[in-house]
């Protein structure tokens, strides 16, 4: 049996991955700060597919946190299989609304921590030959839209590199780019969501499978619904100057509260 690691384990989009993996025969690595969350989340999914869910706290906006994470992907007697970096979390404001230490906090678990955990990871599949790792980043990657969009464009920009970089060894890696996902993300962050449209929501279950599929066939890069390959192919194309008024405009009117 392999084993996944998944950071942010316990909600959202890492708890849609942590219950596909397990029902996927797969053990697990869970990851997250709330050490009671872990416990529960480990229990029912060892009662409920017989896999088994190892559990390490770690707060990733710290070294130690980073660190100890780290040191599990890197045990070659207990080897990682799948790495899937999911921990991050927005801020509440536009810029200078929100404090240089609150957004430094944000490079460091949404840039720092992936960095250094996807090098721990890759390092020991590469003398494997064989693994994979999913940074989870966002569709925000390809508008410009503060620290959160520019943190999650270098997710993307990384991943895209290291995977070329890797990619005869045996190591797959890809970025996956969600839009909006029903999660505890925005009311955690104290953003109000009653004024995005039910369209643009998307199922975390249905999310995850889509970007297994999607890093089975060896993409780098996941998008993985209609509507928001739609949206992006349509930024690709937009002039970037006219993009910085537009998602400007559309973040006060869809984004937080």
């Amino acid at each position: 049996m392999t084993t996944a690691l998944i950071t942010g384990s316990t909600a959202g989009i890492g708890a849609a991955f942590a219950r596909r993996l397990a029902s996927d025969g797969h053990n697990l690595v869970l990851v997250a700060r709330d050490t009671k969350r872990l416990g529960e989340q480990a229990t029912e999914l060892h009662d409920r597919h017989g896999i088994e869910a190892e559990v390490l706290t770690a707060d990733l906006a710290t070294d130690d946190g980073i660190e100890a994470v780290a040191k599990r992907l890197s045990d070659r007697k207990n080897p990682v299989d799948l790495l899937v970096n999911n921990a991050g979390f927005g801020n509440k404001g536009r810029y200078l609304e929100v404090s240089v230490a609150d957004e430094l906090t944000m490079l460091k678990v949404h840039c720092e921590a992936v960095l250094r955990l996807t090098s721990a990871a890759t390092e020991a599949m590469r003398e494997r030959g064989r693994g994979g790792v999913v940074n989870v980043a966002s569709v925000g990657a390809f508008v410009p839209r503060g620290t959160y969009g520019a943190s999650k464009a270098w997710v993307v920009q990384f991943t895209q590199g290291a995977a070329k970089d890797l990619a005869a060894g045996g190591v797959r890696l890809m970025a996956l780019c969600p839009g909006f996902v029903r999660t505890e993300f925005h009311q955690r962050a104290g953003m109000g969501t009653d004024n995005i449209p039910k369209w643009m929501w998307l199922d975390a279950d249905k999310l995850v499978a889509a970007a297994l599929t999607d890093l089975a066939r060896g993409k780098t890069l996941s998008i993985p619904d209609p509507r928001y390959k739609a949206l992006v192919g349509l930024v690709k194309v937009t002039p970037h100057a006219l993009l910085g008024g537009v998602t400007s405009k559309t973040g006060r009117k869809y984004g937080p509260q």
